[in-house]
């Protein structure tokens, strides 16, 4: 969320960027909470005064009393204290809480470069990479040739899980598991420390990561508890660190999340109802930073690159979009798409999202970097995550792109090493 010293002194940045994004309802919030703000300060001074006055009486009451003076004036206003306290309290409580909700509602404040759209169509392509291969036949659906081919199962995933799950069989398992450990060797040599974190989260944390008012409709909850199935693995990794502070020599930490990722929301028709593109359980690599703040834009492009680069050594043509205002979402200040290309369908699809966070998900996990030169300044850090690899988007497009005509799928060279040597599937 926004830091509310940031909103104080640049209520017309804050009015600009929701206008940026047409968030016209979200302007007149900024007055709203500016003015619960101002009121929440005004009862601070007004309790602590009457605080101080309580503590007053009493010395007076005393000092009276020992000179023979008449203190049932004093007594009766010292009794009146406590109930002026207790109402002052309530009311800052209540404000407090109306505060933190505009305050975890209000989106981040957007990078200049990001471009202004109503929706997707106005995301911007940066650049396109890779040779489209030319097929002399028709390309089977990737479901299709997976379950012929005895390498997934979707009936039977869909008989005892419903729709939106499967069976990986065979070398399709050992290639899911390829992608995870060239993805992981590609980011361990660049620093990353490999993380495996919980498959749960309690809400609270959850809350600091992502707008759950927005996301909890594609979460699993777990029935008669707190905790939520983790979404990705940003969401618990970005929630390690909570209510800790780093010191500068210690950043960033960079960190690799390999876990399982479980979603609600699949694809409701079409190519994406019975195969590996939109399914309720996946595998992913995340890339997770933690910086100091006037490294987070570098770090960024560190980000793409490194996603880039695997899709590079996969041979598998794809674009990089610059996510605009209206597609962005609450959290990121910016956001890249890597989107690769599926051949049956003739277009790019979103395989990798490259989000810099700046300071929102830490002002809400409250996660700061000391100043090595004052002990006692502490200012928040940035978050950045980024997608290396969800497995079973990139399956899909390993079997389309590089299916042969008797149906049978070349292996990319890259990972024919972890996968002993074979060529094809």
């Amino acid at each position: 969320m926004l830091d509310i010293r940031f909103v104080r002194a640049h209520p017309e940045i804050v009015k600009a960027d929701l206008a940026k994004r047409n968030d016209t309802e979200k302007i007149a919030w900024v007055d709203e909470l500016l003015g619960k703000d101002a009121r929440s300060r005004e009862l601070k001074v007004a309790t602590d005064t009457l605080r101080k006055r309580r503590n007053e009486i009493g010395k007076e009451i005393n000092a009276l009393k020992k000179s023979g003076g008449n203190a049932t004036a004093l007594i009766a206003e010292g009794a009146a204290l406590p109930q002026k306290i207790k109402a002052c309290d309530a009311e800052q409580e209540e404000i407090a809480l109306a505060i933190r909700n505009y305050l975890m509602r209000l989106p981040n404040i957007l990078h200049e470069s990001v471009p202004i759209g109503k929706d997707e169509s106005g995301n911007m392509e940066i650049k396109r990479v890779g040779q489209i291969r030319t097929f002399n036949f028709e390309i089977k659906n990737h479901g299709q040739v997976a379950a012929e081919r005895g390498l997934a199962d979707f009936e039977r995933g869909t008989k005892i899980a419903g729709a939106g799950f499967y069976f990986l069989k065979g070398n399709l398992v050992f290639l899911d598991l390829a992608l995870q450990k060239f993805a992981l060797d590609l980011l361990t040599d660049r620093g990353f420390t490999p993380v495996t974190p919980p498959y749960m989260m309690n809400r609270g944390p959850y809350e600091g990561v992502t707008d759950l008012a927005d996301f909890e409709k594609v979460m699993y909850k777990i029935d008669g508890s707190d905790a939520y199935l983790i979404a990705t693995s940003e969401h618990p990794i970005g929630a390690m660190y909570k209510d800790e502070i780093f010191e500068e020599k210690d950043l960033p930490v960079r960190l690799a999340g390999i876990s399982p990722c479980f979603r609600r929301e699949i694809g409701a028709h079409g190519l994406d109802t019975k195969g590996l593109f939109r399914v309720h359980q996946f595998t992913k690599v995340e890339q997770f930073v933690f910086c100091k703040p006037e490294d987070s834009w570098g770090i960024h492009e560190e980000l793409l690159r490194n996603a880039e680069e695997l899709f590079t050594s996969l041979s598998l043509p794809y674009r990089v979009v610059n996510i605009c205002t209206g597609d962005i979402g609450t959290v990121a200040a910016k956001k890249y798409d890597i989107e690769v290309w599926m051949p049956r369908e003739n277009t790019y699809k979103e395989v990798v999202s490259c989000s810099n966070c700046t300071a929102y998900q830490a002002v809400r996990l409250n996660i700061k970097v000391r100043d090595p030169s004052d002990f006692e300044s502490k200012r928040y850090i940035h978050t950045l995550n980024s997608t290396a690899v969800a497995t079973s988007r990139v399956m899909r497009a390993i079997l389309e792109n590089y299916q042969e005509k008797d149906g049978s799928i070349v292996i990319p060279e890259v990972l024919r090493p972890y996968m002993n040597g074979r060529e094809t599937l």
